[in-house]
């Protein structure tokens, strides 16, 4: 167990007053440090599994500079139209949430030629959503679920998120993404054009925050 300096005092200091009674005055029964563990950490989490450093990802999934520079250009269109430099309007669409990567494909491949139709009017973004807000309980998204079963397989779902948007990149169409957990940007955020948070996140201050950072 790695914790803070705080929580190792806290988690060692009742084992070293109970040696110091014992042989000092008298002897106590000592308590199983995993049992104290356990009592007061994680008493609400089932399991945990480590998930793949951003960096790692990025290096596996790479962004072609060609596409860095599609991406960039994409959101100086978009700014431009938002700041009223250019007149045409914005017009974000897609599904509410991505569930089936082959479909949200196949949605990419016929939005292209709608957008290259529409594009002295329109600049057509793609809503490629992976995170879904619950007050209470449901599917999380495709990132925190991707095999929609409740088995929470969360790097399959960063690997499958982050193909995806080099895909659709790949197609010359923008994207869109409401980053609702504040470290997936880390994962994603270099693909992503048009960027959001969402009604519940608004009045968050570590939304606030994060939209600072972005780079869209």
């Amino acid at each position: 167990y790695m914790g803070t300096l705080s929580e190792c005092l806290f988690f060692f200091a009742p084992r070293v007053m109970a040696d110091t009674i014992a042989n000092g005055q008298r002897k106590r029964p000592r308590a199983d440090a995993d049992d104290l563990h356990a009592q007061i950490d994680d008493v609400r989490i089932r399991k945990i599994q480590p998930v793949i450093p951003p960096a790692c990802l990025l290096e596996e999934l790479d962004l072609s500079d060609e596409l860095a520079d599609f991406i960039a250009e994409s959101r100086r269109e978009v700014a431009a139209c938002l700041t009223g430099a250019d007149d045409r309007l914005v017009v974000v669409v897609g599904p509410c949430s991505i569930h089936d990567p082959a479909a949200a494909r196949e949605y990419a491949g016929r939005l292209v030629g709608l957008r290259e139709e529409l594009k002295a009017d329109l600049q057509v973004v793609m809503r490629v959503y992976f995170e879904k807000p619950r007050t209470t309980v449901g599917w999380k998204g495709l990132i925190n679920d991707p095999d929609l079963d409740q088995s929470f397989h969360i790097n399959k779902g960063l690997r499958v998120g982050r193909q995806l948007l080099l895909d659709i990149a790949a197609r010359r169409l923008p994207t869109a993404v409401e980053f609702l957990d504040t470290i997936s940007p880390q994962y994603l955020a270099d693909l992503v054009t048009w960027g959001a948070i969402g009604a519940r996140t608004t009045e968050s201050q570590v939304h606030r925050e994060l939209t600072s950072g972005l780079s869209m």
